[in-house]
């Protein structure tokens, strides 16, 4: 079988880039920079007449026409840079996604039981005080696996481990000797501020040996402000799907609340932190591409809440018998896996061989269409009880769209996996059958008014 990997170089567009670095330069007029293309161009066709691919082609041209003058070096180097990370992202790939993945989560486990450690000493969050002891604690619950984080990615060893350690140790001291002990405005100015000094602390690791560095503070700065989108999103995303499990086991009959409040939450919340910080270093080791990264963290959390949620209504018999609510929000839960799906397909590069994470989004699809069945047998049961109604038919449309839609994704999927076809061919599924959602919408919004 052969496997369907085209070159996903674009020459115009690097070319189209090369030509913008060089009108940034009033020294070079429009003919110059014609003149400097057409030599760009001589090389590569010269280099292509040998055998080199487009992309190569590309970088060694850039970097002779860059020896004629030195704007063009300049452009040069800051091209190639890029452009060999994006020639070595599959080898890159694999360890990023290997050891730092695996650091990265296994921090936030570490963080993630932290929080529920006082619990086991007999601190509960509905313990006496707990409210203030939890709120001084919070961000050394986690922070300090997050610079422990950059002591491992920055490899400073010891030291970096001692400073962490003691300095942690040393709050953890401080907060249970004197804060929780102090005033009610003491402790609030605490909660406020504790954070910024552990931040800090974050800081001193992420940059390493260079935070005298005007550059490395520079660098942290806009780290710090990207990692708070980061944070907001998977925050987001989280309390959604949270939401989401919530209200749906609670229709069937199952009470998850406690467990939900207890171990969900806070948990959730702390790994979160290590988790967003990976996000950012990640992001921009990978040319700053954030589809990707998402996709790889919400794609296995939504399918074990799916599959969970289908062993649960299959176990409880409470598969077919779904009331109004639960199918509302059954029809929400696959919109968002439809939008998951489409969101990584788009960001997803077409020219990379079969992944574990295509595997993955193929296995969402796959309980995502059981979900839909279960919700159009039960749509149907309704409307043979009750009759039509514009929302029964409203839900009908929309899970026979989704059907059809999420059917398509499985059948290209899996064609792509077993290497029968290229994922081109996702692509256009996700792109042709854009048109259906358009159309049913306009149906929902022309025709239902004038029926009921």
């Amino acid at each position: 079988m052969t496997t369907y990997q085209p070159n996903a170089f674009n020459v115009e567009q690097a070319l189209a880039d090369w030509r913008a670095h060089l009108t940034r330069h009033a020294a070079l007029t429009a003919a110059d920079i014609d003149e400097l293309e057409s030599h760009l161009l001589d090389q590569m066709d010269a280099l292509r007449a040998q055998g080199l691919r487009a992309d190569e082609a590309f970088l060694i041209a850039s970097r002779r026409v860059g020896n004629l003058n030195e704007v063009t070096r300049e452009y040069a180097e800051v091209y190639s840079g890029r452009l060999w990370r994006q020639f070595n992202l599959a080898e890159q790939d694999t360890h990023w996604l290997g050891r730092q993945m695996v650091t990265a989560f296994v921090l936030a486990i570490c963080a993630a039981l932290a929080i529920k450690l006082p619990s086991w000493l007999g601190m509960s969050f509905d313990a006496v005080n707990a409210d203030w002891f939890y709120a001084t604690h919070l961000s050394l619950f986690c922070l300090p696996f997050l610079a422990c984080y950059f002591i491992w990615q920055r490899q400073l060893g010891a030291k970096g481990l001692f400073l962490v350690a003691g300095v942690s140790g040393a709050l953890l001291l401080w907060l249970q000797g004197v804060v929780l002990n102090a005033s009610d405005a003491s402790k609030q100015l605490v909660i406020i501020h504790l954070p910024l000094v552990l931040w800090f602390l974050v800081g001193l690791t992420y940059t390493g040996d260079w935070w005298r560095s005007f550059a490395k503070r520079m660098d942290f700065i806009r780290y710090s402000g990207e990692y708070f989108i980061y944070f907001v999103l998977i925050a987001l995303g989280g309390g959604v799907l949270s939401a989401l499990t919530l209200g749906l086991f609670y229709f069937i009959g199952v009470e998850i609340e406690t467990i939900v409040q207890q171990w969900v939450i806070p948990c959730g919340a702390m790994g979160a932190v290590v988790i967003a910080g990976w996000l950012v270093e990640a992001k921009q080791a990978a040319v700053e591409n954030m589809a990707p990264v998402l996709a790889r963290i919400f794609t296995p959390l939504l399918a074990l809440m799916l599959t969970l949620l289908v062993v649960t209504m299959i176990v409880t018999g409470q598969g077919f018998a779904i009331e109004r609510d639960v199918l509302i929000a059954l029809d929400l839960l696959l919109v968002i896996v439809l939008a998951l799906v489409m969101y990584s397909v788009s960001a997803r590069d077409s020219s990379k061989a079969v992944s574990l994470m295509d595997y993955l989004t193929l296995y969402l699809i796959a309980v995502a269409l059981i979900v839909d069945m279960l919700a159009l047998s039960a749509i149907s049961m309704r409307i043979g009880d009750l009759g039509f109604t514009a929302n029964r038919t409203a839900a009908l449309g929309e899970n026979l769209v989704l059907l059809v839609s999420l059917a398509g994704y499985a059948w290209h999927y899996f064609k792509f996996v077993r290497a029968r076809s290229g994922f081109h061919a996702v692509e256009q599924w996700q792109t042709r059958y854009i048109p259906i959602y358009v159309l049913w919408a306009v149906v929902v919004v022309i025709a239902f008014p004038l029926a009921w």
